[in-house]
């Protein structure tokens, strides 16, 4: 059982423990060792997003790099998926990210990455928190610490290579909301440079506004921008960079299942029709049907990109995600990367010569989320939910499903209920919180 790591690094409320400077500490301490254990010299990469605290945290970790040993390069304000980037390029030890992702600013989170650029295994996780428990000695050699200037250029310049060179998106009017956060700069510059006419909301951060009405889990403002400009396709990303939501200029928003669903259509168009697609217990049964009658097999996944990610390698296929928009491609990248996930999606209108609402030819089945918030009063949630659970399920037969689990990044029990019909799936959802609520 891990004590301080969840399904995507250490995260809670700034000034709540762990994520105090002093912990930060001791954890950049304990991954140095870990570390110098495992590589003479070790060397670290750290990115983080828009939030203010990341001051704090940035140069916390710096210290603890530093006093066991290892070596920094310091990169700035970074999507989480450029550190990944950088790290395997720069044949770096691990990499680290300080960000909450899409939670709001008053949170914040440390997560790390390994030297291939995936998300770091979870032995080796174990092994940071075991040695947060011992005695801080000085290293016998301190480690250094630098700036890395061209951090940023050579993001851009990797996600544009992701492009196909025979297409372009010239003639394009995209609407980028990146939710004040991380993507701000780079976002941008890639899509203008392939040669769209780009819109900018969200690229302002005042390290408080992150993730604050703009963004992937605010996209009503995106929306709003594609209606009145007039723009063919709205793009926003999360406050990392991570995760990336669609709107065609219709106003249909694409979700990460519907985004996958257009990436798939776009690799069989240019010749290379995939095995199979990972999902999670999250994705939408419809589309499971859907790929299911064009011939590809369809795995569901635990939740989180790490549990995709691990699904796809064993498997030895390349694309794959979840609904809330983190989505893999490992053909072009060793982890969910919002930019890149975006560029396969548009790439794939362009060549497909089809609009989105003409390539997904299929409707979603209603679901419905409801989340409780675990309190002293809210404990033993299994045990609360059994009974609805087993009742919901005995109800719904095969036209539905209940997925019932605790989030990885916040104090809540979600609850979701899947159905043919929206009315069921809203009754038994609440009956389900209202139980565990009991």
């Amino acid at each position: 059982m891990r004590k301080y790591f969840g399904t995507d690094g250490v995260r809670g409320r700034v000034g709540t423990f762990p994520i105090t400077p002093d912990f930060a500490l001791r954890l950049g301490y304990a991954a140095g060792k870990v570390l110098a254990n495992r590589r003479k010299r070790p060397a670290v990469i750290i990115g983080k997003d828009t939030r203010l605290s990341g001051y704090l945290f940035e140069s916390a970790l710096e210290a603890g790099f530093a006093y066991a040993g290892v070596d920094v390069y310091m990169a700035g304000p970074l999507p989480t998926p450029a550190i990944a980037y950088l790290t395997k390029t720069l044949r770096l030890s691990a990499g680290v990210v300080i960000s909450a992702s899409h939670n709001p600013y008053h949170d914040n989170g440390i997560k790390f990455f390994s030297g291939n650029g995936s998300k770091l295994p979870d032995d080796i996780e174990l092994e940071i928190e075991a040695a947060l428990d011992g005695e801080m000695v000085i290293a016998s050699q301190l480690g250094k610490v630098r700036r890395l200037d061209d951090a940023r250029g050579r993001y851009i310049e990797f996600c544009k290579s992701t492009f196909p060179n025979a297409l372009d998106l010239k003639g394009l009017k995209i609407v980028l909301d990146c939710a004040h956060g991380a993507t701000y700069y780079v976002a941008p510059h890639v899509f203008e440079e392939l040669g769209a006419e780009v819109i900018k909301i969200g690229c302002n951060p005042d390290g408080l506004n992150i993730n604050a009405e703009f963004g992937s889990t605010s996209p009503e403002n995106m929306l709003e921008e594609v209606k009145k400009t007039g723009a063919d396709y709205g793009v926003a990303f999360d406050g990392d960079g991570d995760r990336v939501v669609i709107a065609d200029r219709y106003g249909n928003l694409l979700n990460g299942d519907k985004l996958i669903y257009l990436i798939v259509q776009a690799y069989a168009n240019m010749g290379h029709k995939l095995p199979g697609v990972v999902g999670t217990v999250m994705t939408n049964m419809a589309m499971e049907v859907a790929l299911k009658n064009q011939g590809y097999e369809f795995v569901r996944a635990k939740v989180g990109d790490r549990y995709v990610v691990e699904e796809l390698l064993n498997r030895g296929w390349l694309v794959g995600g979840e609904a809330s928009g983190h989505i893999l491609c490992l053909d072009k990248h060793s982890t969910g990367d919002g930019i890149i996930a975006a560029l396969q999606v548009l790439s794939g209108i362009v060549s497909l010569g089809r609009e989105p609402k003409d390539v997904i030819d299929w409707q979603e089945y209603p679901q419905t989320m409801v989340n409780v918030r675990l309190t002293e009063n809210v404990k033993d949630w299994q045990l609360a939910s059994k009974a609805a659970m087993d009742e919901a399920s005995a109800a719904l037969g095969n036209d539905g499903r209940i997925i019932v689990r605790a989030s990885g990044t916040e104090p809540l029990v979600r609850v979701m209920v899947e159905a043919k019909n929206s009315d069921t799936a809203i009754n038994w959802a609440n009956k389900i919180a209202e139980a565990i609520k009991g």
